[in-house]
């Protein structure tokens, strides 16, 4: 990959002749992080924001995010939007079709054995337990951050069906083979996203598969924040900046 650098301008406008399909990262890009993902609330004027763009581009809208997608509905109350859950291992689309890989169930059991063993080791480590996948939070206990990535990445050598996704303050481990790139391609072949311009929003490392397929596509990609490198083609600085976007796109 060519990494982009800093200095990135803001998104473009909307052009009527060519209009978008808009997906977005939750966690760091719609929601502040905070210690306990299952914490978090969708603010009201962002929910009035979505709803007002979900209508508008018809419906092209997706939630793109580590969560489950049950999770998603869970905050957005918006169970029939498309989304892709576990960075793409699950995907739902506009008519509410749920796709999802297969892993095995005593893998699955391994895993999250292995985990929640490793996370007793060090002290402060947060265990989420996604089903298939299981992530390890170290946002309380940053200390714990070099030793929680070098166990993580030796346990992952163990794991043949799975691979070690790191994040803000987080290592996660997903099925192997998926990404939030193959999830935006995917959604991109089915209505109503088909066709149009597709704009890819977040601000982890997970998010650089959908802005790699956003761009490949034709369309454009915004990097919340500044992380660098990055493949994003322009940026806005945090979560209150893509609310305030978000708003004046629904006006």
């Amino acid at each position: 990959m060519n990494a982009r650098r800093a200095g990135l301008p803001p998104p473009p406008k909307p052009e009527r002749s060519h209009p978008w399909a808009l997906f977005l990262d939750v966690d760091g890009t719609l929601l502040d992080f905070v210690d306990d993902p299952a914490a978090v609330r969708v603010p009201s004027t962002l929910a009035h924001s979505l709803d007002a763009l979900h209508a508008r581009l018809r419906g092209a809208l997706a939630l793109i995010s580590g969560r489950t997608i049950a999770d998603l509905d869970r905050l957005f109350q918006r169970p029939s939007w498309a989304a892709a859950g576990l960075h793409g291992f699950e995907r739902r689309n506009s008519h509410g079709t749920i796709e999802r890989l297969q892993v095995h169930p005593a893998q699955v059991d391994e895993l999250r054995r292995n985990a929640a063993a490793l996370a007793r080791q060090l002290p402060g480590i947060r265990v989420e337990d996604k089903g298939v996948a299981v992530a390890l939070h170290y946002r309380e206990a940053p200390q714990q951050g070099d030793a929680l990535k070098l166990a993580a990445a030796a346990l992952a050598d163990e794991l043949p069906d799975f691979e070690l996704q790191p994040g803000n303050h987080v290592v996660e481990f997903k099925p192997r083979g998926m990404d939030k790139g193959l999830a935006v391609a995917g959604l991109l072949d089915t209505p109503p996203f088909k066709g149009r311009l597709p704009v890819y929003v977040g601000d982890d490392l997970t998010d650089e598969h959908g802005f790699q397929a956003a761009n490949a596509h034709g369309g454009f990609s915004v990097r919340v924040g500044d992380r660098e490198p990055s493949q994003a083609t322009s940026t806005l600085a945090d979560v209150a900046s893509v609310h305030a976007w978000l708003k004046e796109l629904a006006a």
